[in-house]
């Protein structure tokens, strides 16, 4: 079993308008436990966040090798829409998923695995306003904090930043 210092987990952000702590808490988690973090988004200009937090990507989020990483992490906020109906962002998701990655999203990023079809019959949760957008892609809506289903990790939003990261870490040590 690989240590969790040497895994590596990539976070996708929207160019603007990302949730500052659905980003900067799983982030902070990860990284205390030694895991190595990239950001991605689909500019490399500095985005801020809906509460202005400034971060600049480290890669585009078309760049992203699904191989390099043991997780994907979709980031909410509202500008996290940019990726619902995105077939890069939806490849990114399968890709990982298929690969037995850890697929992970908060708040209203789930939409976009729910798109991507990977939440067809999984137990999954979401920000209040898209239960309906997951409940229309199949996906059974549990309106947990944080729900779990195999490799597929969904939280509810910015209030439960801190417990998603968390239940990533335990899920990269499995």
């Amino acid at each position: 079993m690989q240590s969790i210092k040497s895994k590596k987990v990539v976070m996708i952000i929207a160019s603007n308008n990302f949730r500052d702590e659905e980003l900067l808490k799983p982030k902070e988690v990860l990284e205390r436990n030694g895991v190595a973090v990239t950001v991605a988004s689909s500019s490399l200009k500095e985005s801020t966040g809906m509460l202005g937090a400034k971060v600049k990507p480290d890669i585009l989020f078309i760049n992203i090798n699904v191989a390099d990483y043991n997780a994907v992490i979709f980031v909410g906020g509202s500008g996290a829409t940019e990726y619902w109906d995105n077939p890069t962002a939806h490849k990114i998701a399968k890709d990982a998923c298929s690969a037995k990655k850890i697929v992970g999203a908060i708040c209203i990023a789930p939409v976009t695995l729910a798109k991507a079809g990977l939440l067809k019959d999984k137990k999954a949760t979401t920000y209040s306003s898209t239960v309906n957008d997951l409940k229309s892609a199949g996906a059974k809506y549990t309106g947990a904090d944080v729900e779990k289903d195999g490799n597929i990790i969904t939280a509810s939003g910015p209030a439960v930043a801190q417990k998603f990261g968390e239940t990533i870490l335990k899920a990269l040590g499995q």
